[in-house]
């Protein structure tokens, strides 16, 4: 994406830190952490992302814990609250808080319907697989 009346340079530095925040998906991460990685102060850094990026680097980070959170709500055997855990939340009740106002429905709640409508309990080693696919090449057990 980025802003064109940014350098390059500044750019790459922008970038260069979106990364370490999509890395650290697992931990907190203080502002300060993030633009030491832009090599910018705090308050250019926000500033510059969100001029670049649309958005603060908080609910960027936010919104990929969030997505990350739906993708193993579906796919993987973990607690609710382990997932929670392992994303760099520290309460479960914000964070399924959050995931209900960003996806309209509690996580348990999600989970239930994700696995109904993928049917992931059946498929276990083709959790994703194209539809096309399975029906030219079967499903496991067929």
């Amino acid at each position: 994406m980025g802003d064109s009346s940014l350098g390059p340079e500044t750019l790459r530095w922008l970038d260069r830190s979106r990364e370490f925040l999509a890395d650290s998906l697992d931990r907190p991460v203080r502002l300060a952490d993030a633009a030491r990685e832009a090599c910018l102060s705090p308050y250019h850094y926000h500033r510059l992302f969100v001029q670049s990026y649309g958005e603060t680097p908080h609910a960027f980070l936010t919104n990929r814990r969030l997505d990350e959170a739906r993708r193993l709500l579906a796919i993987e055997e973990m607690s609710v609250s382990e997932i929670c855990l392992c994303l760099g939340y520290s309460s479960l009740g914000s964070f399924s808080t959050l995931f209900q106002s960003r996806f309209g429905m509690a996580p348990t709640e999600f989970r239930r319907g994700a696995r109904s409508f993928y049917a992931i309990s059946g498929y276990r080693g083709y959790r994703f697989a194209p539809v096309c696919f399975l029906g030219r090449w079967g499903a496991p057990g067929r």
